[in-house]
């Protein structure tokens, strides 16, 4: 792998659920330090092709390369040892741990010294000050924005070369979307690599350099961050057309 290697390569991805084709042919590029969205309405197929690249859904046809690395139809655990973490949709944390467990779970693969698992676990909770309070709470007790922290912060304890995150804003109020979304930023500007899939196209573009635009199954364009920011009442609407 060279310094030019993208950080991920999806190349003429189609993809069938059950007896339907949800992915028609899907191309697109992350580089190393760079923050892209996949942006489009309900239905478009985004979360289809995020099981696509995790292998959740595996692709009938097409590759998919991390790292230069073919891991087409990689279980999830494969990516994991690839460097990517996902945040899923709906968070997905482990209810009955702690939240400090929860946070070290996602560590558990890096066999860390627990000086350093320290140190990863206060970056974590400088960056969502709200989890302080709530270190030895059982995550399930949380309310759903606090568990979207947790989950953002378990991938993130895994030290990864991609943070992969599935529809973030989803059923956050204003509020804590704007927390979560300003960590991110914060994250970007670090030169964390990160690919967004999010509906909310506004959010999106307050944190991606680019986007790739989804429509009934295929990408339809790419855009700016500043484009998407101008275009996205005309974008979402169209797509609903």
């Amino acid at each position: 792998m060279t310094a030019d290697t993208p950080a991920l390569e999806v190349e003429s991805v189609s993809t069938i659920r059950g007896r339907v084709q949800v992915l028609w042919d899907v191309s697109l590029t992350v580089r190393r330090g760079e923050t892209v969205a996949i942006v489009g309405p309900n239905g478009a197929g985004k979360s289809t092709l995020v099981g696509s690249i995790t292998g959740l859904v595996p692709p009938r046809s097409g590759r998919v390369r991390v790292g230069g690395v073919d891991v087409t139809g990689n279980p999830p655990e494969r990516l994991a040892s690839r460097g990517v973490a996902l945040v899923p949709e709906r968070r997905g944390v482990f209810a009955p741990l702690t939240v400090r467990e929860n946070l070290l779970m996602g560590a558990y693969a890096r066999r860390a010294k627990p000086a350093a698992l320290a140190g990863d676990l206060d970056d974590v909770l400088a960056l969502f000050p709200a989890l302080v309070r709530y270190r030895d709470a059982i995550a399930g007790s949380l309310s759903g924005g606090e568990q979207q922290m947790v989950a953002v912060g378990r991938a993130l304890m895994a030290k990864p070369d991609l943070l992969l995150l599935d529809e973030p804003s989803l059923g956050l109020a204003p509020k804590v979307r704007a927390e979560i979304f300003g960590a991110l930023a914060r994250l970007a500007e670090r030169g964390v690599t990160i690919l967004l899939v999010e509906q909310n196209l506004r959010l999106a573009a307050r944190i991606c350099q680019r986007a790739y635009l989804m429509q009934r199954g295929r990408i339809v364009g790419t855009e700016t961050s500043a484009e998407l920011a101008q275009s996205a009442r005309h974008v979402y609407l169209e797509s609903h057309g």
